[in-house]
């Protein structure tokens, strides 16, 4: 059995900016993926007022065996959800907003639509505020990601989530590792100057070999900025944990992915939101 190493551990969750973070989520009635993903980072991230908001419901369409999203047959869409996120944004202070979602295959254009007005309604609401996305693929739908670009969001992401030689055994169909680059390629051939994001998870079978041909085929794409971090099964009933990635290891890939012109924010508690404003700016400070 794999013994957890200490440098996955965190601290405690209690603090007041946690409750008041926990007490604005619950009084919006909406979600967020600190919560549904189980993320090791939600006491830094509440604890600072700021929080990832899973739009679209709770409710995924698909079965990735990394996720703890549940999945089955979503609900309708909330009209008023694109004002409750925006008045959560306002009530928390938050300068930088990163919006996620559930994997809608139910609807015709993926969600798109619900992104942009997601999109607008904070920026109405809080004019100074960032945005960044990270949505689904759309089923590769051009269309969607149009939708998607003309409401501005200041980061555009996807997530490969799994390397190539495992994509299909741990994401599963109908996800799939060519569509989410050409994905990543279209957001570009849509908006050339549109900062662009992915993610992947470690530990879950892979070499350092598959690693970096990932880095290689999302550089290609004109991507801007990947994430790496630990796969962390949410249970047993997951996919199990391979390895513990040492953060040695991390290090090399973030080392590789620069030498491709890539912001690479690589290190075990990583996640696709964690520091996201941080990597933003750093970002736009080098070009």
């Amino acid at each position: 059995m794999l013994v957890k190493p200490d440098w996955l551990k965190v601290p405690s969750s209690n603090s007041k900016g946690f409750a008041d973070t926990l007490n604005v989520v619950r009084t919006a009635g909406i979600h967020t993926v600190c919560e549904e993903a189980l993320c090791p980072n939600i006491g830094e991230c509440w604890r600072n007022k700021t929080a990832t908001f899973l739009i679209m419901g709770d409710t995924c369409t698909r079965r990735c065996r990394f996720c703890n999203v549940k999945t089955g047959r979503p609900n309708a869409l909330d009209p008023d959800e694109p004002e409750k996120i925006a008045a959560s944004v306002e009530k928390l202070g938050i300068k930088y907003a990163v919006i996620t979602s559930v994997t809608r295959d139910d609807l015709p254009d993926g969600g798109a639509a619900h992104f942009a007005r997601v999109i607008e309604t904070i920026r109405l609401r809080n004019p100074g505020t960032k945005v960044e996305i990270l949505t689904s693929d759309f089923r590769g739908n051009e269309t969607s990601i149009q939708t998607v670009v003309a409401a501005r969001p200041d980061v555009f992401g996807h997530n490969m989530e799994i390397v190539k030689r495992l994509h299909k055994v741990v994401k599963r169909p109908p996800a799939d590792y060519d569509v989410s680059l050409q994905f990543l390629r279209n957001i570009k051939k849509c908006a050339p100057n549109m900062i662009t994001k992915t993610g992947m998870m470690v530990g879950v079978g892979e070499d350092k070999k598959d690693v970096l041909e990932l880095l290689d085929d999302v550089a290609a794409t004109g991507v801007d900025i990947v994430s790496i971090g630990q796969y962390l099964a949410p249970s047993t009933s997951h996919f199990p944990i391979a390895r513990y990635v040492h953060p040695d290891e991390f290090a090399e890939y973030a080392e590789y992915g620069a030498a491709l012109g890539l912001k690479v924010v690589s290190a075990p508690l990583v996640r696709s939101s964690y520091k996201a404003r941080e990597t933003y700016d750093a970002v736009c400070c080098s070009k």
